[in-house]
């Protein structure tokens, strides 16, 4: 059994509070275990600089924080740069979440999702994926009830899961006990229907099999149905 006295193919405790904040639009703590994200949706009216005013589509993008105090030592604010495993996070989060929307649902509207860790213990950017959907949703809806969207953008949810194979076994959802020790880390992200938005495996020392890989995948695919099913 694992730390938190779960088996190799279970999550931790995942939750998703809804209205955590008062502004934005959409806005959702979620938890995975000990780790603790705020996403939020912003809604802005019109489209970014670069696109074409003719484009019919509206925009949505993504920012990640890892917070000071949300790890064991203080990280430094980014504030003037940003690293690149930030970098890497935002981008991943933002392409994930365009992939489940249909852009031209949502002509002149651009939607920020804001993910900001308060705590870390592996899997914040599978965290902020998934709370970034359920802010994402939660918007939506009321840009459907003000009039603002004349038609839901939504394709279909997504969600986001970590796995790894650690002394041979693998095993799903790593806290940051496990990640740091992992012989193969990967992030996934699927649709609902299970469309692969993102399937990142790497192995950290020695190469790892084929079976072993789509072992990796179906024990992910079976903890992503599962967090969709809490949406």
């Amino acid at each position: 059994m694992r730390l938190e006295n779960r088996a190799n193919n279970e999550t931790r405790e995942i939750k998703f509070t809804k209205n955590y904040t008062k502004h934005a639009l959409g806005s959702v703590l979620v938890e995975f275990g000990d780790t603790k994200v705020i996403t939020t949706a912003s809604v802005e009216i019109g489209k970014p600089k670069w696109m074409a005013k003719d484009d019919p589509r509206g925009w949505l993008t993504a920012e990640y924080s890892l917070l000071p105090s949300s790890t064991s030592t203080r990280c430094q604010r980014e504030r003037t740069k940003i690293s690149g495993r930030t970098q890497e996070i935002q981008r991943l989060i933002g392409r994930s979440l365009r992939a489940c929307v249909d852009l031209e649902k949502m002509p002149d509207v651009t939607i920020t999702i804001d993910a900001d860790v308060i705590q870390a213990d592996g899997g914040t950017r599978t965290a902020s994926i998934c709370g970034g959907y359920v802010a994402l949703a939660d918007a939506v809806e009321k840009l459907l009830a003000d009039g603002t969207l004349k038609e839901n953008p939504i394709i279909e949810p997504v969600a986001a899961i970590s796995a790894g194979i650690i002394d041979g076994e693998v095993k799903l959802d790593l806290n940051y006990e496990e990640d740091s020790h992992a012989q193969v880390d990967s992030n996934i992200v699927l649709t609902k229907s299970g469309k692969i938005i993102e399937f990142q495996t790497t192995a950290e020392g020695e190469p790892y099999e084929f079976d072993q890989m789509l072992e990796i995948f179906k024990v992910a695919q079976k903890g992503i149905n599962e967090i969709i099913a809490k949406y």
